[in-house]
């Protein structure tokens, strides 16, 4: 499906001496940054025409679309430019894994500095990506998978125990029960989520009418 038109202003993109603009492509719902790459303007009209990302092909000398091989597609739900023109970021919705060779859901998996522990929205998204998995996927004496075969009963009966254990934990001076008790159940609540087929997306666009 194409992107809105009325939404995209390509006059606005600013392209290289080389007639590309780098772009970003950042998972829609997790927020990671999957790749780098670069469109030239026959790219970015078939990204904004089909919905789907294209890219420019340095190696071959021509555009392709993502994934046209292996079935690992990126669609744009929406697009940003810098304020000079010089970039573009896209929010897709990757299916499969980006990096499919090295099995990797981003081109960007190998870290060599510093401390990063996926904080706030990220690891939501990302959890979320790994219960789906493991949903799709059951694994044997694995606790998700567990829960899952037991259906939303068992799974929503575990959310009430943790919210009683996180109130009572709360009731210590330690804060470190604090924040175990608040993991469990936040693990609790995403498992129901996909249980239910409810994206952290669509809570999070609930949370944000509710705060404007």
């Amino acid at each position: 499906m194409a992107l809105k038109q009325e939404t995209i202003d390509v006059s606005k993109i600013k392209y290289g001496a080389n007639g590309l603009v780098p772009v970003i492509a950042q998972d829609y719902e997790s927020g990671e940054v999957l790749m780098l790459a670069e469109m030239n303007a026959e790219a970015v009209e078939k990204t904004f025409a089909t919905g789907y990302a294209h890219y420019y092909n340095a190696q071959k000398k021509e555009v392709v679309k993502k994934g046209a091989s292996k079935g690992n597609t990126q669609s744009v739900k929406a697009a940003f430019v810098t304020d000079n023109g010089g970039a573009l970021l896209l929010k897709v919705v990757q299916k499969g894994k980006v990096d499919a060779e090295n099995n990797a859901f981003s081109k960007f998996s190998t870290q060599i500095k510093g401390e990063y522990n996926d904080i706030g929205g990220e690891m939501f998204g990302r959890l979320q990506r790994i219960v789906a998995d493991v949903k799709a996927n059951p694994e044997d004496g694995a606790y998700t998978s567990f829960l899952f075969a037991r259906g939303v009963d068992r799974i929503g009966k575990k959310v009430g125990e943790e919210a009683v254990e996180l109130v009572i934990a709360a009731k210590n001076a330690e804060k470190v029960g604090v924040i175990n008790e608040a993991a469990d159940l936040l693990y609790h609540v995403m498992v129901l989520l996909n249980a239910k087929d409810v994206k952290i997306s669509e809570v999070c666009s609930e949370l944000c009418k509710r705060n404007r």
